[in-house]
């Protein structure tokens, strides 16, 4: 058999079996990595708050939980989630923002204390602080404070890399909406796809997935996000349902005080 005719059975077998290539980087690329951020921020600054109805899978150290989740979230750090049963209510975590409150109706416990990653950990196994659990959970991320900052085109994907003083690592990749893949740098739209962020050593800290974006009232935001949390050994599946943009949120939504009978107890940050 000639090359070439080896060439084109290979080919061909790849076009059946269905194989794609990864798309293609725009014909002007985006070069500045402050630029893509700062674009980022700007298309997700047009709402205040989000009331929202998910399927929450979570894989953790105690096996796989499921459950229905209502939240609210109000920028720029309040968080509600009321995790549901076909009776009601099986836990409400709350926090304005400097305080948290967590009560377990299952074991009649009553947690109280500051807002800190390890606290909002307690129900969503996910080490961060009430404001950037409304950034995962709406299509946005943390970032680290960085020192340099950098951004390429790897496949098809823009991918902005930051380093911090003591080495930490972040990687934030966006794709570019199709209809942009001609323009210009300066109209290209970005949607967040990946978030990811490192320790020193390149050991992996957390991962944050976006996809199935929807458009709500002019914004975008992914209902579907994962979050892979290496501290605390959990990875989150968030399926969004249903969506509001800026509802009416109820007088105290952010705050809770324990039934009567529940056990208290003060849930330090160490």
């Amino acid at each position: 058999m000639t090359p070439a005719r080896l060439t084109a059975l290979v080919l061909l077998s790849l076009a059946a079996a269905g194989c794609k290539t990864a798309p293609a980087c725009p014909v002007q690329m985006r070069t500045d990595a402050a630029k893509a951020l700062d674009d980022h921020a700007s298309r997700q600054a047009g709402w205040t708050s989000i009331k929202a109805e998910a399927r929450v899978t979570q894989w953790a150290r105690n096996g796989r939980i499921r459950g229905t989740v209502l939240m609210f979230l109000q920028r720029p750090n309040r968080v509600r989630f009321d995790v549901m049963t076909q009776v009601g209510p099986a836990a409400v975590l709350t926090s304005d923002g400097d305080s948290f409150q967590l009560s377990d109706l299952r074991e009649g416990l009553f947690l109280h204390g500051p807002t800190c990653p390890e606290n909002i950990a307690r129900l969503l196994g996910i080490s961060v602080d009430a404001g950037n659990v409304l950034r995962l959970l709406t299509g946005d991320t943390p970032m680290i404070e960085a020192t340099e900052r950098s951004m390429e085109c790897r496949d098809g994907l823009y991918v902005v890399t930051l380093v911090a003083a003591d080495g930490t690592t972040q990687e934030v990749a966006f794709s570019v909406d199709d209809a942009d893949r001609g323009k210009a740098p300066e109209e290209q739209r970005l949607t967040l796809r990946r978030s990811t962020e490192r320790a020193p050593d390149g050991t992996l800290r957390w991962e944050a997935t976006y996809d199935d974006y929807i458009d709500v009232e002019g914004q975008s935001f992914p209902t579907n996000v994962r979050f892979v949390d290496q501290v605390n050994d959990a990875d989150t599946s968030v399926r969004v349902k249903s969506i509001s943009l800026n509802p009416e949120v109820p007088e105290g939504a952010f705050q809770q005080a324990p039934s009567p009978g529940m056990s208290i107890e003060f849930a330090s940050c160490s």
